[in-house]
C-alpha cells in the first residue's frame, strides 16, 4: 500500500497543482491511502478533488482511503453532508 500525506491547503488556489500530484499518485499502486491530517484549509474545489480521486480510483478498480482527517476536512464533509459517502473510517488527527 502506498501512502501520501497532503501537507498543504486544498483550495481553488492549489487545486490544479494538487490534481496533477494526486492523479499521478493514483497510478502508483492498487491500494492507496491519503493522509489528510495536515490539510489546514479546504474549499469546494478541494472537496471536488477528493471526490474526483475516489471516482477515478473506483473506475480503475483501485482502493483509496482517506485517513487522519483534519478539522478543516471534517468541517467541509459535514457541511456537504458527505461524511459517510466516502466510506472511510473518520479519525480526527491531533491538532
Amino acid at each position: 500500500m502506498q501512502s501520501l500525506a497532503i501537507n498543504d491547503e486544498l483550495t481553488i488556489f492549489t487545486a490544479t497543482e494538487q490534481k496533477k500530484h494526486l492523479l499521478a499518485f493514483l497510478q502508483t499502486d492498487d491500494e492507496l491511502e491519503v493522509n489528510l491530517a495536515n490539510v489546514s484549509e479546504i474549499d469546494t474545489a478541494g472537496l471536488q478533488l477528493l471526490i474526483l480521486l475516489k471516482r477515478e480510483a473506483a473506475l480503475a478498480s483501485k482502493k483509496i482511503s482517506f485517513v487522519m482527517h483534519s478539522k478543516a476536512v471534517l468541517e467541509i464533509f459535514e457541511l456537504a453532508n458527505l461524511t459517510t459517502s466516502f466510506g472511510d473510517q473518520v479519525v480526527l488527527a491531533n491538532d
